[in-house]
């Protein structure tokens, strides 16, 4: 990793928070100007992206690029470093995506009470949390940013929620919160226990690339397990995995539909990238240990999202809890701990976001014609507005997974890189766990062509009839709705932009670095006695360089 200060992350990183303090400094009178302030600054971060996007050196995409490294908090060694490698790429990239389309559709649909100057303010300090959570190589940094999110997204729900809006937020507001808690915990351990000197620091750190170097080696087992679990719970909270799940189908229900985009799209994914980031690089051991508990989760995930979505009669709910269920699917493949489903797991990711994003601004713009989502009182929509009615049938079929679109490469190799995990991984486990995953896909065939069925299908409510409210597409849903499709497909097409952006950083990050010695990461070793003496050795060697 070549370190080189370069102001481009950094601006990419708080450009929206000066926008936001910009659009507060606005009188309200002022709409317009407030929304041009708000969406020319996602615009410019989003062009500044795709300077990255062309600058960057997919040749080494296992390294950091555009790395800066300052002094921040000097007092515990909490350094302010940025970078970006294969792995955060594409989820910065989805960021930039999703966050001004968001704005382009808020236009037409400002969810009441109106408010523009203060829910877009929202939305901007949200960008520059999410983006700050990928690019930070600092753990104190990471979890600063990875809470900035909390409070707009609290506020989102709280003020232009539904009627249960305030129960929601609350319920999100204290899962995330505990989960944090215990994360910080974790972070916390590991700067006291893991011991800087053997990479070359010669106190202890909170840098994530050192811990994922070596950093963390000389922890005993029993600790790293603990630390694990704290790990476990603050990003499995945020996935969310089953079962932490059950604020997200009540926060997805009542936020608004901007909210709802942006918690599908970007926010899920900050958990999975903590585990695939910070949890498993740093403590391999103990994620060998816990994989195959973090799977078993998984599959039930995937079928209890499923069921879950069955048993719904509310449009927005369904799609929430079928997050659960793709979600699930995420996780699988981290939990193989190899290369393959991390990528797997990655690619699933952005699939996802695009995907699920996509079927919540299709439900936001029929709930404002509707003006209900009970899928009993809604039908008939290719009749009374096809093009919105296509959209929908063409999310669905991605969101189950048809050949083609991108949610097909999200799930199949999750499912078979279970086939295969890790050597050191019980096998036989992982084989049961894909059968179950890949009855998942036909309970999410069921659901999704259920929901279309109720809400597509047939004709029109007579209550619904002659409503010269329900329009087809309207042109600010067109400009919001056509990148994301387009890369549907196009990624359905051809996902290998992805997979050969994310893969040798997805290698690098399952191989231990020590002072230069490359030794290969114990869950690649064949057999589980010998991963087990391997995971001993290295410990040694990690004792012998701290003497």
């Amino acid at each position: 990793m070549e370190y080189d200060n370069n102001w481009l992350l950094s601006l990419m990183v708080f450009l929206p928070l000066i926008g936001a303090a910009v659009v507060m400094l606005i009188p309200k009178a002022q709409e317009e100007l407030v929304k041009v302030v708000a969406l020319g600054t996602t615009v410019v971060t989003a062009a500044l992206g795709v300077f990255m996007l062309f600058d960057f050196d997919y040749g080494k995409s296992g390294d950091l690029q555009y790395v800066v490294d300052k002094e921040w908090i000097n007092v515990i060694n909490s350094r302010y470093i940025l970078g970006v490698d294969g792995m955060s790429l594409p989820l910065i990239a989805l960021t930039l995506l999703i966050v001004p389309l968001c704005l382009v559709y808020t236009f037409g649909h400002f969810p009441e009470p109106r408010n523009p100057k203060a829910i877009l303010a929202l939305i901007l300090i949200l960008e520059t949390g999410m983006i700050g959570t990928f690019a930070s190589q600092d753990l104190i940094l990471f979890f600063v940013f990875f809470e900035v999110v909390l409070l707009p997204m609290f506020f989102m729900i709280a003020v232009w929620g539904g009627d249960d809006r305030r129960y929601a937020s609350l319920k999100f507001f204290l899962y995330t919160m505990f989960g944090s808690a215990l994360m910080l915990v974790s972070f916390l351990a590991l700067y006291f226990l893991a011991d800087g000197s053997i990479v070359g620091d010669q106190v202890n750190t909170f840098s994530i690339v050192s811990l994922s170097e070596g950093a963390s080696l000389g922890i005993s087992r029993s600790a790293q397990l603990w630390i694990f679990a704290g790990m476990f719970v603050g990003f499995g909270v945020k996935v969310p995995m089953f079962p932490f799940h059950t604020w997200l189908p009540d926060a997805h229900t009542q936020a608004p539909t901007v909210g709802s985009v942006i918690l599908a799209a970007v926010l899920l994914k900050l958990g999975t990238y903590g585990f695939i980031r910070i949890a498993i690089p740093m403590l391999p051991e103990a994620a060998a240990a816990w994989a195959p508990f973090i799977g078993l989760l998984a599959v039930i995930g995937i079928i209890y999202g499923a069921l879950g979505c069955l048993a719904q009669r509310d449009m927005k709910r369904l799609i929430a809890f079928s997050s659960v269920a793709h979600m699930g699917f995420v996780m699988l493949g981290i939990s193989t701990l190899t290369d393959f489903g991390i990528n797997a797991a990655v690619f699933g990711m952005v699939a996802h976001g695009l995907i699920t994003g996509m079927l919540f601004f299709v439900a936001g713009s029929m709930k404002d014609r509707y003006h209900t989502l009970d899928m009993d009182r809604l039908g008939g929509l290719l009749v009374s507005a096809p093009r919105l009615g296509w959209i929908l049938g063409f999310s669905a079929m991605a969101s189950l997974g048809l050949p083609g679109l991108a949610g097909f490469w999200g799930e199949f190799p999750a499912i078979l890189a279970s086939y295969n995990p890790a050597s050191i991984l019980p096998e036989g486990t992982f084989r049961g766990y894909m059968v179950v995953a890949a009855l998942g896909t036909v309970l999410a065939a069921g659901y999704l062509l259920w929901m279309l069925q109720k809400t597509a299908m047939g004709n029109p409510k007579e209550e619904f009839a002659d409503n010269e409210e329900i329009t087809d597409v309207k042109k600010h849903e067109w400009i919001a709705w056509a990148p994301i499709l387009a890369l549907i497909l196009l990624f359905g097409l051809y996902p290998r932009p992805i997979f050969k952006t994310t893969d040798d950083a997805v290698v690098k990050s399952l191989t231990v670095d020590i002072q230069g010695e490359e030794v290969e990461n114990c869950l690649e070793v064949e057999g589980a006695d010998l991963g087990k003496e391997c995971f001993e050795n290295i410990r040694e060697l990690a004792e012998s360089m701290k003497e």
